[in-house]
């Protein structure tokens, strides 16, 4: 285990960086937003995850590269919500229109400190006060990292509330199980009977639409490729449906390379699981391979609640209240054959 400075936020803070070994896994997590930096599996050269080598590239470039989303990561229509009989405003700091990964100064782009460590794990926390991008109520949250036997990273999000309000915290990594340029041939399972279909903006549109017969059943292993009714990749970016609440830990997704032999099985608490292929990502610096990532480099596999449910009453929702901790607890468990 060590400990090192990685660099300085526009503030001139230090940003520190811990590195963990366990299982056969190395991990390099970040101060600044509880940001896992750096995942490598022994016996497997290519990076687990999508990333920069340098810190001043994550403020400039990184479309959330391994950070801890929050207050409420994923999205809520127009940033408004009505909690309590009060109607409250967050910043739209997605084209002005909604309100992703807890705004433009969330939990995924601010200092956490380090709280403990040990050779295998560490631990982060943050205080996010009252008003914060206009959520109520202040949230301490905390973020266990921990390497495990059998090639297990596993990582809880534990949340407590001064006031009624909204946690739904997220990691956010983009992985790759081989060297190819994108993840299109990775082969896909989701344990989700439901997806929620969205809008032009992303934002579901109410329904809870069964997989059966679309381009989103994944309900056993096949290659994320796949062309759309328009000739064109399917544009992944949707919450699937695995529970209505919180459950105990039970596997609901499992991703593999043929060309790699590299598998990751996601164990999860969380009743959502966010799929995003990545489509959007374009970085002009190189990332931790050498060279700057295109389109589909990496994959998001997000454990959390469903996205905008404070506006939709038969989502799982995200409302924590004074007295209740949250435990939110995934597990990253990678196989090579």
């Amino acid at each position: 285990m060590t400990i090192e400075a990685f660099g300085q936020t526009a503030a001139g803070e230090t940003v520190h960086r811990v590195t963990i070994e366990g299982g056969g896994l190395t991990a390099k997590i970040m101060t600044w937003g509880a940001t896992l930096q750096d995942l490598r599996l022994e016996g497997h050269a290519a990076p687990l995850t999508l990333g920069f080598p340098d810190f001043e590239s994550y403020p400039a470039h990184s479309p959330y590269f391994g950070q801890t989303a929050g207050r409420h990561a994923n999205r809520i229509a127009g940033g408004r919500f009505v909690l309590n009989g009060t109607a409250y405003q967050l910043e739209c700091n997605e084209n002005g229109i909604s309100h992703l990964h807890g705004g433009s100064a969330g939990i995924a782009k601010r200092l956490w400190k380090l709280d403990s460590h040990g050779s295998d794990h560490a631990v982060f926390s943050i205080v996010d006060p009252d008003g914060q991008s206009g959520y109520p109520g202040t949230a301490k949250i905390e973020a266990r990292y921990e390497l495990r036997p059998g090639g297990c990273l596993a990582i809880t999000f534990t949340s407590v509330t001064d006031r009624p309000t909204l946690v739904n915290i997220a990691h956010h990594s983009y992985f790759t199980l081989d060297d190819a340029d994108d993840i299109l041939d990775h082969e896909l399972m989701m344990a989700a009977d439901h997806y929620l279909p969205v809008d032009a903006d992303l934002i579901p549109t109410g329904e809870i639409r069964s997989v059966e017969g679309t381009d989103f059943d994944f309900r056993e292993l096949r290659p994320i490729r796949r062309e759309g009714p328009d000739g064109q990749q399917v544009p992944y970016d949707h919450n699937f449906c695995l529970s209505l609440e919180r459950e105990a830990v039970r596997t609901v997704a499992l991703v593999r390379s043929i060309r790699s032999g590299v598998a990751m099985e996601l164990r999860s608490t969380e009743p959502g699981l966010q799929f995003y292929t990545g489509f959007k990502v374009a970085t002009p610096v190189p990332g931790l391979t050498g060279k700057p990532y295109s389109a589909c480099a990496g994959l998001c596999l997000e454990t959390q609640s469903w996205p905008d449910s404070p506006n939709h009453a038969g989502f799982a929702g995200a409302v924590l209240r004074p007295g209740e901790k949250r435990v939110q607890h995934t597990e990253h468990v990678f196989i090579r054959s």
